[in-house]
């Protein structure tokens, strides 16, 4: 799977040899997803740096791991409107009934130095 993720990821370029030495592992244990109750959703019950998003409507999903708004500086209806624009959604589409919004944590296993985070920091 790691190898994929650094190859064939259409989102991104390939990873090239030389850069290599500077890349860090890191992985993402995910607990159970809870629903945030619907419409409207509230962005309050969202804490940023705990919480990760998954946003589905219909076929369109996005998910965001809990670091990404952290390492942003979003807050709560900045990672909303992310998480609906990974989905293909509009930003505001958390919003609107019929936009599922869920909540997961996870704790994160990296190797140390550059881009590692080390066992459950965030």
């Amino acid at each position: 799977m790691t190898v994929a993720a650094a190859r064939d990821d259409p989102r991104f370029a390939p990873v090239e040899p030389e850069e290599l030495p500077r890349l860090a592992l890191e992985i993402s244990v995910l607990t159970s997803a809870e629903p945030v109750p619907l419409a409207p959703v509230d962005p309050a019950r969202i804490v940023i740096g705990r919480d990760g998003l998954i946003v589905r409507r219909g076929r369109h999903i996005g998910l965001l791991l809990p670091q990404v708004a952290a390492e942003y500086h979003w807050g709560p209806e900045a990672f909303l409107g992310a998480a609906c624009r990974k989905a293909g959604l509009a930003a505001d589409a958390w919003r609107e009934s019929g936009t599922e919004v869920v909540t997961f944590q996870a704790d994160v296993f990296g190797e140390p130095g550059e881009g590692g985070r080390g066992k459950g920091e965030a």
